[in-house]
């Protein structure tokens, strides 16, 4: 996945610093995600969440607002009004690239961000929140036994998470007049709220109001088990695999056509996790799937691996060829179940010497089918030899052995 390092200007005329995750094939949307209160565009749920719509084919700008992560200016003169209008800024940079955003993204005060912004930016066509709340003054929550001395005395210094951030008063009123119902109301976007019901930062009943207040169309999926900053990659990959599917029910994603001379189109793999072993399998306009390793080899298996998905090719066109046929003889045919496993044996096992050099291993495949109807042992034993005429069969066994019974 290609990445930019970009900088754009923000609200207060300072130099934001972004990341600009493109994809390796072609670019069909664009989509702005806005991180949580004093998190970075580099948190684990920004760069998992804009890695795998990138290998969906959707690029996402995440930046760091006003004062934070690389941006900047002072995070201390900032406010939610200023947040907004770095978002707006954003779009405006991306529109100028040509690249207008039709999907905005939000992480906790990010999203209240998001659900403010969307109104003000014409491209948009679809919102996204994640662990938002519904006030954005519930972020002075996080303040405690400060939040007195701040508005004594104009301003303080507040630790969130282990850092030490200075917090305003301005911040503190700003947070206070904001009323999102009425933008929430007015959205005009398709809406998809994201919430864990275990959230202990921002509850559920955030969730519900947002959802209440907004018109259709809106979706709620729940994040289950996950904590209120995605920090578990499988929580974050979830996230991004609902929000890619969702978004591409609003959002204009068709791919341009596939070149000349491959009309089936092209099957484009790319890394879904640089850590791991896990990939990205675009075939087309329409099928996605993700190929991975066992955890014993160091992958995640949240995936087939590359040889699951050789046998399930062998296996799906033995089940295709064989309908073919029966269905052109007119047999009596009701269900095909094809079996496959894999295994590396020795050349000389095989019993054609032929197919390798003495002493090296080839591919091996076994392959059971199950057919069901009222078929005669003749029917049947034919049906067992057209397996053979199956493509994948032929490209394989050109460097391969494939063994095949039939199932009783």
């Amino acid at each position: 996945m290609p990445t930019e390092r970009i900088t754009f200007t923000g609200h207060s005329g300072e130099e934001l610093a972004a990341r600009f995750d493109l994809p390796e094939g072609p670019h069909l949307g664009t989509a702005i995600f806005a991180h949580c209160f004093t998190c970075s565009k580099d948190i684990t749920a920004a760069r998992r969440i804009a890695g795998r719509l990138a290998g969906m084919g959707i690029a996402v700008l995440r930046f760091d607002f006003t004062g934070l992560g690389h941006s900047k200016g002072e995070f201390e003169n900032t406010s939610f009004t200023s947040n907004v209008d770095d978002l707006i800024l954003a779009a405006e940079y991306l529109t100028q690239r040509n690249m207008a955003p039709g999907l905005l993204i939000g992480h906790s005060l990010g999203g209240a961000a998001v659900l403010k912004a969307a109104g003000r930016i014409d491209s948009v066509k679809a919102v996204t929140t994640l662990g938002a709340p519904f006030d954005p003054e519930h972020v002075t929550h996080n303040f405690g036994g400060a939040l007195g001395k701040i508005c004594a005395e104009g301003k303080a210094t507040v630790d969130l998470g282990g850092r030490p951030f200075t917090i305003r008063k301005e911040f503190i009123d700003d947070v206070a007049g904001e009323n999102l119902s009425d933008d929430i109301g007015r959205l005009n976007r398709a809406l998809l709220v994201m919430h864990a019901p275990q959230d202990t930062t921002v509850g559920i009943e955030n969730a519900a109001e947002i959802f209440g207040a907004a018109k259709h169309p809106k979706s709620f999926v729940t994040l289950d088990k996950a904590d209120h900053l995605i920090t578990d990659p499988c929580d974050a990959e979830y996230a991004a695999e609902v929000i890619a599917s969702w978004a591409g029910k609003y959002l204009d994603l068709r791919p341009p056509a596939p070149p000349i001379g491959a009309p089936e189109g092209i099957v484009r793999i790319s890394e879904a996790d640089a850590e791991g072993f896990m990939q990205d399998i675009q075939s087309g306009p329409l099928h996605h799937a993700v190929a991975d390793e066992p955890l014993a080899y160091g992958g995640t298996n949240r995936g087939m691996s590359p040889y699951g998905f050789m046998a399930a090719g062998l296996g799906a066109c033995t089940s295709m060829t064989i309908r073919m046929y029966a269905r052109r003889k007119g047999w009596p045919l009701t269900h095909v179940a094809v079996d496959v496993s894999h295994d590396k044996v020795h050349a000389q096992d095989a019993g054609d010497g032929s197919i390798a050099p003495p002493g090296s291993k080839i591919d091996s495949f076994s392959r059971m089918i199950r057919l069901d109807g009222d078929l005669d042992a003749g029917q049947r034993q034919r049906l067992l030899e057209i397996a053979d005429k199956c493509p994948v069969h032929k490209t394989l066994e050109s460097s391969s052995e494939i063994k095949t019974c039939l199932a009783d």
